[in-house]
């Protein structure tokens, strides 16, 4: 006879078939912190409520190799589901990611938890309440700390949430695997996770912040102009003279107007893409020059009267860094010119493009 096993996720009470002898519980004495087995992979680790809802939108990624539902936060040693879901440990239940950094940044992991979570609520998550239910991000380096304050500092100026941002960022301990029968629980019981994801309110919340943006993982978001005084401490005398007072560099004396690498160019304030190499010729001004932009949508284009001529000016439009110029001077097939100033750009060679979040211009190069 197969036992049916009751179990209860927040306010729902789903009942679950498990054949030969019992449940697939894994032991206590075998729910030890997850090691990382191979040093060319990391892991990220994530809080956003039930881990039921937290693994499939990791999972699906190309790049992630594991999702890992468990217990993290908390003081006592190997926890059990009981203990933790009744708010006894302090744990909260998240995922931890394994991943390879050459195919998938974290920068864009972190794109995609926000877009599974409600980080307004400092309570719990949906119908699920209580401290085992908060949204936290555990960063293992100092990196994965320095970016996830910045993909929330980012998320903050969006204006996309109206409440304050309450997700808190937390250094990793130890991560305690759950046990087995919530290891991928939307595989194994499909009709029962799809009801509780339905019923707990998540998916109406998220289709109504996110609408369309809800499953891409990468954001505008993180393209915001710093304040004045952190732009000052950023940007180089000439960096912030030409992005912010609408200078100009000397031309054949600047990083850029010779480079032949592979690669994409970003605005120095902001990190919005902007150019090419592809797009790269020698126009013999001595600024680099291009013959279109691989983001119409991050450039803006202003007349300029300045110096007795009429010219268009280019800017970026999340930064409003001043770029350059562009004229009608250049080859087929656009016979544009953007003649950009170096120092209003970041170079990012090809082989850097997924670690830096910028992988899906590596298609460009293919």
């Amino acid at each position: 006879m197969t036992p049916i096993i009751p179990i209860t996720i927040g306010l729902f009470t789903i009942a679950l078939a498990f054949v030969n002898n019992g449940p697939a519980i894994a032991s206590n004495s075998k729910s030890r912190p997850q090691d990382e087995q191979n040093t060319t992979l990391q892991k990220a680790t994530f809080a956003g409520g039930c881990f039921w809802c937290m693994e499939p939108p990791f999972e699906k990624l190309d790049g992630v190799l594991e999702v890992i539902s468990g217990y993290v936060g908390g003081q006592k040693e190997n926890p059990t589901y009981n203990e933790v879901s009744a708010g006894r440990t302090n744990h909260a239940e998240a995922v931890q990611v394994v991943f390879n950094p050459s195919k998938i940044s974290y920068t864009e992991l972190l794109d995609v938890f926000w877009r599974q979570i409600n980080p307004t609520d400092p309570d719990g998550q949906f119908v699920d309440r209580g401290q085992q239910y908060r949204t936290a991000i555990f960063y293992h380096t100092d990196e994965q700390k320095r970016l996830a304050e910045q993909s929330k500092e980012a998320l903050e100026e969006s204006g996309r949430f109206k409440a304050p941002i309450v997700t808190e960022i937390e250094k990793a301990t130890a991560f305690y695997k759950a046990e087995e029968y919530h290891q991928d629980f939307y595989k194994k019981n499909s009709l029962g996770y799809k009801t509780y994801r339905k019923s707990s309110g998540r998916d109406n919340y998220l289709k109504k912040v996110w609408g369309g943006d809800m499953n891409k993982s990468s954001s505008i978001m993180h393209y915001q102009k710093l304040p004045k005084e952190e732009l000052k401490k950023k940007l180089s005398p000439l960096q912030y003279k030409v992005t912010q007072e609408d200078g100009t560099e000397r031309p054949f004396e600047n990083e850029y107007w010779d480079n032949k690498k592979e690669g994409i160019y970003v605005d120095i304030v902001s990190g919005e893409p902007l150019f090419s190499s592809l797009d790269k010729y020698s126009s013999g001004t001595g600024w680099p020059s291009f013959i279109t932009t691989i983001e119409p949508n991050n450039i803006v284009e202003e007349k300029d009267s300045n110096l007795f001529m009429s010219r268009t000016e280019v800017r970026s439009k999340h930064a409003d860094s001043h770029l350059g110029h562009v004229f009608p001077d250049g080859p087929e097939p656009t016979r544009l010119r953007y003649c950009i100033n170096s120092a209003a750009l970041r170079f990012i060679p090809i082989e850097d493009l997924t670690t830096e979040g910028y992988g899906e211009f590596k298609k460009l190069f293919e």
